[in-house]
């Protein structure tokens, strides 16, 4: 059978996953990254951000290869909400929940109610059937294009999955209701074997995925440093020490051992998502760490010879203006290596879009008019902390960056395009929310 998996903008590491499931299964499978899909093909499409269902370029794809007689199925991150997805696109089905097993009779069995791990329309009612068994941790290669090293995302040519699974509780946060809180780690010999055909396909770069890339091996919640070390040193011998980055590691997942062995195997960065300055926030975001382990964790960092980026999150509902300048203030204590600053984006199937769905929108940032200091560029609240913080962090690395003209517009451009999306998602949840 000749499948085309569609994988917008970048090749994502699930759409090179059931690609490999496919081929193995014993179809013809191609990966692309634009909507140019032969009519005689099934289409499966992975779709990883809520915009993906209010593009109109997807809609249209969907519609006309239908039209056409050809299937249409959809999976990846915006499965967790099936509902939105058939309301939405309107396809043949929706692989919810881990696909592997699932995704393999679906397109040589078709659609049926006794199928696990679907949703579907029936008489424009929608049906979702109970989830399939976890998946097995032990899968193929995937299917990685020729391309692959043309492709940079946040500066590695893929990242690579070496567990399921996290123990964090983050409202805001897919992977433990997608996967699981319970760490299910890949043997470690399936993951070199996938590392050297990345390489022998052109990847320039690898990154670690899973959440918290030091939870690999982790069993009981309980870290298993030689596990992680294990796998970075491998990695390393396969790629080269500059070739790997582990950059997704909580505050609270760290030891000496770990940090030495991202400095020697790595390119020496860590990515915390430290989020917030305020206890309070921390607190209803679910981070589960508090400011003092930051600041612990930053210093222990820098201590190995590591680097330091982290990652902010304003504009979540409840932040008061006292909360947002605890934030500022912990950036200008950390004086951070990198700084990612974000509005906080209500992922359908969290707790931050349930939270959402009940604050009326004029106490949510997101749609909330700024009247501070930036009220004549008609910023939202969460649009003008975003950008404000976004050149407060600047002034605050250990090497000064100016902002320019170009840089201020630069970030003002950002800040809006995020409020917007933002604010487009938003209605996309209410519009389905159950009363």
């Amino acid at each position: 059978m000749e499948i085309t998996i569609l994988s917008p903008g970048i090749y994502t590491y699930g759409a090179m996953l059931i690609g490999g499931v496919l081929r193995d299964a014993g179809h013809r499978v191609t990966l692309t990254r634009t909507p140019a899909v032969p009519a005689d093909s099934v289409l499966l499409m992975s779709l990883f951000s809520t915009q993906h269902l209010l593009d109109p370029a997807i809609r249209d794809l969907v519609r006309t290869h239908r039209e056409q007689g050809g299937k249409v199925y959809i999976g990846g991150p915006v499965s967790a909400a099936p509902e939105m997805v058939l309301g939405e696109l309107a396809p043949d089905a929706v692989v919810v929940g881990e696909g592997e097993e699932t995704v393999v009779r679906l397109v040589e069995e078709g659609v049926s109610p006794d199928l696990l791990g679907i949703a579907f329309l029936d008489a424009d009612r929608p049906v979702v059937t109970p989830p399939a068994p976890p998946a097995s941790m032990d899968r193929p290669l995937p299917l990685i294009p020729d391309d692959i090293g043309s492709q940079s995302v946040r500066g590695a040519s893929a990242y690579i999955e070496t567990h399921r699974g996290c123990i964090g509780g983050c409202t805001f946060c897919q992977v433990p209701r997608f996967f699981g809180r319970a760490v299910r780690s890949r043997p470690l010999g399936s993951i070199i074997e996938e590392v050297k055909a990345f390489a022998a396909h052109g990847a320039t770069r690898l990154s670690v995925s899973g959440g918290t890339g030091s939870l690999y091996g982790s069993t009981g919640g309980e870290m298993n440093p030689e596990a992680f070390i294990a796998l970075l040193r491998s990695m390393a011998e396969v790629m080269g020490q500059k070739n790997v980055s582990s950059p997704d590691i909580r505050v609270d997942c760290i030891t000496d051992e770990i940090l030495d062995a991202v400095r020697q195997y790595t390119i020496g960065w860590v990515f915390f998502g430290i989020e917030s300055g305020s206890e309070r926030v921390l607190r209803l975001m679910g981070k589960g760490a508090t400011v003092r382990q930051v600041k612990e964790a930053v210093e222990r960092c820098r201590e190995h010879g590591l680097r330091v980026a982290g990652s902010f999150i304003v504009g979540y509902p409840g932040e008061t203006e006292r909360d947002y300048e605890a934030t500022k203030d912990l950036i200008a204590a950390l004086s951070l290596d990198d700084v990612f600053v974000s509005s906080a984006e209500p992922i359908p199937a969290t707790p931050l879009a349930d939270l959402v769905v009940r604050t009326p929108r004029d106490k949510n940032p997101a749609f909330l008019p700024h009247t501070g200091e930036y009220r004549a560029l008609g910023l939202t609240e969460s649009e003008a902390r975003c950008f404000d913080l976004m050149m407060h962090a600047d002034l605050f690395r250990p090497q000064l960056r100016l902002v320019t003209d170009e840089v201020y517009n630069t970030y003002l451009a950002e800040a809006r395009k995020q409020g917007q999306d933002i604010r487009a998602a938003t209605e996309l949840i209410l519009r389905y929310a159950r009363p």
